[in-house]
């Protein structure tokens, strides 16, 4: 019995941390037991960290989805649908790094989370060579600004909506200067990042920020798809084709030159 259990374990090949499953550009080939068994593998990884692989015309793109809530240092409930920014950082590395992917496509429906977190993941989008959009599907509000915008082209769907406000806690705080003063550099942190990459001046992200007249329980301001845009937030409202077409064309224009 126990020489059975070892001769099975010994088939199974270990799980790697790449981004990279099996060409869609190729025919499936027949693999022999073992390569089907790791390949069945690493199609959990990619199906745990939400994210796909497709081809068009020779060309691979990478479509990786953040939802729900983005959990930092802190396990959230089960009950909440979250994004891990521990699977997708080195996720991100991995596509960067592999030369068979040719760019990015982000899906984003977050309603915020762990800043921390949120600036960690887009500051790794924002520094990647390879072509990268995103599109805002739903909604991107509060830490999902900076997500959405670091990706060298955003799309916003018409029917989404984004939050703009102030960080906020919860739970016990010290009512002390240092406190504010603390939460105040790091809205300066978020506010930074957001125009670098957008083309909204910091004089305006501020009054979205701290606008008290539209949420009645909260200080900031909802954007809808067009709204975002006008502000400079987003590049343009559109669909997801509209997104795939031009991280493609992003693609051909790169590898022309």
């Amino acid at each position: 019995m126990s020489q059975k259990i070892n001769t099975v374990k010994s088939r199974v090949r270990p799980r790697r941390a790449s981004a990279f499953v099996k060409n869609p550009c190729e025919d499936d080939p027949k693999d022999e037991p073992q390569e089907q068994e790791g390949l069945k593998r690493e199609q959990e990884l990619t199906s745990e960290s939400g994210s796909i692989l497709t081809c068009h015309n020779d060309k691979i793109i990478h479509c990786l989805t953040i939802i729900g809530q983005i959990e930092g240092h802190y396990i959230l409930s089960p009950q909440n649908k979250t994004t891990k920014y521990e699977h997708i950082i080195p996720l991100l590395m991995s596509v960067e790094e592999d030369d068979r992917i040719d760019g990015l496509l982000i899906l984003l429906n977050t309603v915020g989370g762990d800043v921390e977190a949120g600036l960690a993941i887009a500051e790794v989008i924002s520094g990647m060579k390879k072509p990268s959009v995103s599109i805002v599907l739903g909604g991107g509000h509060s830490i999902g600004i900076p997500l959405a915008v670091a990706a060298k082209k955003s799309f916003i769907a018409k029917s989404a909506s984004m939050t703009v406000h102030p960080v906020r806690t919860t739970g016990l705080t010290l009512g002390v200067p240092q406190t504010f003063e603390y939460f105040r550099r790091m809205q300066d942190r978020i506010t930074t990042f957001v125009v670098e990459n957008s083309s909204v001046s910091k004089e305006r992200y501020s009054e979205l920020v701290l606008n008290t007249g539209e949420l009645v329980t909260d200080v900031g301001t909802i954007l809808e798809g067009e709204d975002a845009v006008a502000e400079g937030l987003i590049d343009e409202v559109g669909t997801v084709s509209d997104a795939v077409e031009a991280l493609y064309g992003m693609i051909k224009d790169k590898n022309a030159k």
